[in-house]
């Protein structure tokens, strides 16, 4: 079988010498010019523990296709630190690189004729982005997970990037002095890997293993396990299967590997961005999966891990306990996984988890047994109502309660509301309203963690309630609904709401709703000034232009 379904027209096709040259003047052998071209796509920085260490693992990953015949080529795309951006302009950027990141590897891969593709990423963004550009090129690929951070200690106390944030909080209540304040930083992340909770990161991660396009334990093992270094040399071999067979993405993204996905990341207590990036990535698939099949999986499965940011473990944790396939093992046993569904291994999920002891939720605190789970149905749950008529999502485990109903507090940015969380202004009893920050209106949509740590911090966490249409990070908890759509740039609702407006989050209703009238909200509408975004230039400009909304994923080829 020729492998080189792509690469010979660069390689071997004698009307094209010019390319081939190109390619001896890089030091290619004519052995490494015969096999199949494999891009090793990094989305590798050095400014960010998730991402730091990238590099060095998509050089072992080059290295390891020597030894099955393959050429590996490395080539960088980016990413966006949230951790960093967070609560500053820059945020802004952070679902942007989603769309940045899929479009290199589709531009990379397509442009310079590759067979294959490995794609190592770290950070929120870079997991979809990947699995995107992956899609959309739909040839044989694998992702492969950084890993996530081990826990970091300060005083005996695990910490972690959250921690950061909620130390503000209490240091500006005064819970906290200079001394500990610093403490906490410079202890929270203790090296390379990603947000150690049920973050985005590890929501992901999960998702995408659940998924079918990482291989067995990637989403589980920590950045600076051995097994993380033994799994980039082993990877070559799978992506050898992929071109045997012929196994491309598409393949793999379906329906039903897109519910396992789903079931995944909601049994886990995964974080409210899974909505939009598993949308987008079915979007991308040309899969009919909407934000309705959300809500119905979500309903379906049971909240059984006890993880950061609302519980008390970290991603460590469950590798500790045998890892993702462990628990994806007690699932299928369970009859919630289709265990038919193909993966990057070339098996189904069934075959990848056949010889794997699944976790046992009565002899550890990680997972809790399906017969008592921490909620009975999903927290991602999908409200609507008159102020969401096209939905929002709301991140809600149950510690929160079932629904809060207080007056509004708007504001127009998130630099608005922070000062006025800080200064004390936000009283308990009232929902806090972020808008304009939508994907259009942000651009971007930015994340809202710095509010809600901020809220958290102070003592707020169950005073107060906050709805937005912009998103929030992984780390967010509390009683909180983002993705409100409408978004207010596209004239949503929420754009129209006043100060004292009674608004109520009903978690068992699904509903999310406003005390005024259909009449009122049109005499609103009539004074009604959109967001001046004349002042957007390069990419915030294009987004703003091509960006679908929060309940289609945010994709920008529509």
């Amino acid at each position: 079988m020729n492998l080189k379904k792509y690469s010979w027209e660069i390689s071997q096709n004698e009307e094209h010498p010019a390319g081939k040259a190109m390619l001896y003047a890089t030091g290619m052998s004519d052995k490494q010019m015969n096999q199949p071209f494999v891009g090793v796509a990094s989305c590798g920085y050095e400014s960010n523990p998730c991402n730091m260490h990238l590099n060095d693992f998509a050089g072992l990953i080059k290295e390891a296709t020597k030894a099955h015949d393959l050429t590996g080529l490395v080539f960088n795309t980016i990413g966006i630190s949230d951790g960093i951006s967070m609560g500053t302009l820059g945020m802004r950027y952070s679902l942007v690189s989603r769309e940045i990141i899929a479009d290199s590897i589709e531009s990379f891969i397509l442009g310079h004729s590759f067979d294959a593709c490995i794609a190592v990423a770290g950070c929120d963004k870079n997991m979809p982005g990947a699995v995107m550009g992956m899609l959309r090129i739909n040839r044989p690929s694998i992702m492969v997970y950084g890993g996530t951070i081990r826990s970091g200690n300060y005083k005996g106390e695990k910490l972690n990037i959250v921690s950061a944030f909620e130390a503000y909080g209490k240091r500006v209540k005064g819970e906290m002095n200079d001394v500990d304040y610093q403490g906490v930083i410079e202890n929270a992340c203790p090296g390379a890997g990603a947000c150690g909770g049920m973050y985005t990161a590890n929501t992901m991660s999960s998702a995408i293993e659940a998924l079918g396009m990482s291989l067995p334990y990637s989403s589980s093992t920590p950045a600076t396990a051995d097994e993380k270094l033994q799994e980039c040399k082993e990877v070559s071999a799978y992506i050898k299967i992929l071109l045997e067979k012929d196994i491309k993405p598409k393949d793999i993204v379906t329906k039903k590997s897109l519910e396992n996905a789903v079931r995944v990341a909601v049994a886990l207590g995964g974080s409210t961005n899974a909505v939009l990036h598993l949308l987008a990535i079915a979007k991308t698939a040309g899969v009919d999966f909407t934000l309705e099949d959300f809500k119905r999986v979500n309903h379906e499965t049971p909240l059984l891990g006890d993880f950061k940011p609302s519980g008390k473990f970290l991603m460590e944790d469950l590798f500790e306990q045998g890892g993702l396939p462990a628990f994806m093992k007690y699932l299928l046993n369970n009859g919630m996984l289709h265990g038919d569904c193909m993966t990057v291994t070339g098996k189904t999920v069934a075959e990848n988890l056949a010889n794997i002891d699944p976790v046992i939720p009565s002899m550890v605190n990680v997972i809790h047994p399906i017969e008592s789970p921490l909620k009975e149905t999903g927290h991602l749950c999908v409200l609507k109502g008159n102020l969401a008529p096209e939905g929002s999502v709301a991140k809600i485990s149950g510690k929160e309660g079932k629904s809060f109903t207080g007056p509004a507090r708007v504001f127009d940015s998130e630099l608005e509301a922070n000062e006025a969380i800080k200064n004390k202004l936000v009283q308990k009893g009232e929902v806090i309203v972020i808008r304009f920050i939508g994907p259009k209106g942000g651009p971007g949509m930015p994340e809202m963690l710095k509010p809600t740590s901020m809220i958290i911090g102070a003592g707020l966490g169950s005073d107060v309630a906050l709805i937005t249409d912009g998103r929030f990070s992984g780390g967010t908890h509390g009683f909180v609904v983002g993705h409100v759509t409408p978004e207010a740039f596209n004239g949503g609702p929420i754009g129209l709401l006043k100060d004292g407006d009674m608004i109520t989050i009903d978690a068992d209703a699904l509903e999310l709703s406003c005390e005024v009238s259909e009449a009122e909200m049109e005499e609103r509408r009539k004074s009604w000034r959109n967001k001046d975004v004349s002042d957007l230039q390069g990419t915030l400009k294009k987004y703003n232009k091509l960006v679908s909304s929060a309940s289609e994923g945010c994709v920008t080829d529509n």
